[in-house]
């Protein structure tokens, strides 16, 4: 196994473990993403699309562990960089949350296109 293949595994497995995140402590996630969640309806969106979104996504990838499947993730990670950079500048929002996010897209991303 090459050190691309485990760098992508581990990209998997920290998605899963993001969605996990979500899934278990919706109010954690709300605390970094400075969503705040006020109604069951709220935390439920959080559970459902940062949790069980980023856990289907990270298990695929490792179920299938293809070319396409690495690459449909990268490709999810760098729209997200892509809107998120807009959002900085546009939202007037350069929180050191949104760096940190932006940062681990970009690198997730890259990793799971090379």
């Amino acid at each position: 196994m090459t050190i691309g293949q485990v760098l992508k595994i581990i990209v998997a497995a920290g998605t899963i473990a993001a969605g996990a995140v979500s899934v278990i402590s919706p109010e954690r996630a709300g605390r970094f993403t400075g969503l705040t969640l006020e109604s069951a309806r709220g935390i439920s969106e959080v559970r459902a699309v940062l949790g069980g979104l980023f856990i289907g996504l990270g298990v695929a990838v490792l179920v299938f562990r293809t070319v396409a499947a690495y690459r449909t993730l990268g490709i999810g990670y760098l729209a997200i960089a892509a809107v998120r950079a807009a959002s900085i500048h546009f939202d007037q929002a350069p929180t050191g949350s949104n760096w940190m996010s932006l940062a681990f897209e970009l690198v997730f991303g890259v990793i799971l296109l090379i």
